[in-house]
């Protein structure tokens, strides 16, 4: 089992509102399974459990995430080494969250 601490910071890409950008991350993953908790975009505290899956330097995460409309929410995120992108919706419009996260502790 793996476990890291993490600090992502993200530029909301497509969107009106203003949203929170600093993100500090706590993971744990075994396999292929990831799960953890993190400060989110709307400022509120999220779980996630899913899948990640990587070949080389790219990884692909597929999970549910609580914090946002009061529901669990499926997510989709890409990464590059430390880099990452992710689809999300706001009101009708749909854009991008783009970042970069900083492992603090593995």
């Amino acid at each position: 089992m793996d476990l890291i601490f993490a600090l992502a910071l993200s530029q909301h890409l497509g969107f009106e509102k203003k949203y929170n950008n600093f993100h500090p991350h706590f993971r744990m993953s075994y396999d292929n399974v990831i799960g953890g908790v993190y400060y989110n975009s709307l400022g509120n505290i999220s779980v996630y459990g899913g899948i990640r899956r990587e070949f080389r330097d790219f990884g692909l995460e597929t999970a549910m995430v609580s914090g946002y409309r009061d529901q669990l929410t499926p997510y989709v995120r890409g990464t590059y080494k430390d880099f990452y992108v992710s689809p999300a919706i706001e009101g009708d419009k749909v854009g991008w969250v783009i970042g970069y996260e900083f492992v603090l502790d593995k």
